[in-house]
């Protein structure tokens, strides 16, 4: 039961009149500022409730005097976001790639929408920015399987490499060693020899038969490559799965064939040649 209210002697503070084992519970209220802003934030809830789609029932919750909704609100930004990109859209599907990068806008929207793009379907082979990784080629330098021109990276992206696209990229090299085309020691001399192309190997006589019978025809007199055959350079000391000798050797002991998808059959064509505008914007298209 509550006792006689009183001063407290140590803090100058009016008691409760509650007292527990000979402790006094002192009256000390909230500050009143502090009682406004939690009343306020009650009559906020209540407003809010009736405003908008809050509280659950058994079958959906209420709507809202207002009507408003999360979803709609979504389709409404994409709606507008939509018909902001049409006329840019529309704009470069009817013109050449030559005509998009000689006009500024045209240009900076399809670098941007291309971007997006390829961080959405690309990066995850060719690396953030296009850099590359082991067997995916960097599209940051100036070296190409396939050519760096504008036009030939759009047929490139368009069409992909070793699919089931009629219109794709189509290389095989041998598998030498697998296949038994070529003994052990040619095998080991040619390696050598490739490896001496970029001035880090042994240019053996054996070596340089070896490639003129096998390699020739298809990586040139020099190894210098061949973009047709998408035959690469081996050269200019730029390798797509390795330049050691161990690498070098297992890919012409049992040979490479990365594929790439023909984006044209999975995007339109706008967003294609968005794609080859910013893969051609990178550093290394020519």
């Amino acid at each position: 039961m509550p006792t006689k209210t009183e001063k407290d002697t140590l803090s100058g503070t009016d008691t409760t009149g509650h007292e527990w084992d000979g402790i006094k519970e002192l009256n000390t209220p909230l500050p009143t500022w502090w009682v406004y802003t939690f009343w306020a934030t009650i009559l906020f809830a209540i407003v809010y409730c009736v405003l908008y789609p809050a509280v659950p029932s058994l079958s959906g919750h209420t709507d809202g005097i207002l009507g408003y909704s999360n979803r709609a609100a979504l389709a409404w930004e994409l709606d507008a976001q939509a018909k902001e990109r049409s006329k840019f859209v529309g704009r470069i599907q009817a013109a050449s790639l030559a005509d998009i990068r000689k006009d500024p806008e045209l240009f900076n929207f399809s670098v941007t929408g291309g971007r997006s793009a390829f961080q959405t379907n690309c990066m995850q082979c060719h690396g953030a920015g296009g850099a590359g990784n082991p067997g995916f080629p960097n599209l940051a330098d100036d070296d190409w399987l396939w050519g760096g021109t504008i036009d030939q990276i759009h047929q490139t992206i368009t069409y992909g490499v070793r699919n089931a696209n009629e219109k794709s990229r189509q290389s095989l090299m041998p598998r030498f060693g697998a296949d038994g085309i070529l003994t052990a020691a040619q095998l080991s001399a040619v390696t050598d020899y490739v490896l001496s192309l970029s001035r880090r190997g042994a240019h053996t006589v054996e070596g340089a038969k070896v490639f003129r019978e096998n390699c020739v025809a298809c990586h040139q007199a020099g190894g210098t490559g061949n973009q047709e055959l998408g035959a690469p350079n081996l050269a200019d000391g730029i390798w797509l799965y390795g330049g050691d000798r161990n690498s070098i050797y297992r890919s012409v002991f049992a040979a490479h064939a990365g594929s790439m998808p023909a984006w044209g059959e999975r995007l339109d064509a706008a967003t294609i040649k968005m794609l080859t505008i910013y893969v051609h914007s990178l550093g290394g298209g020519k």
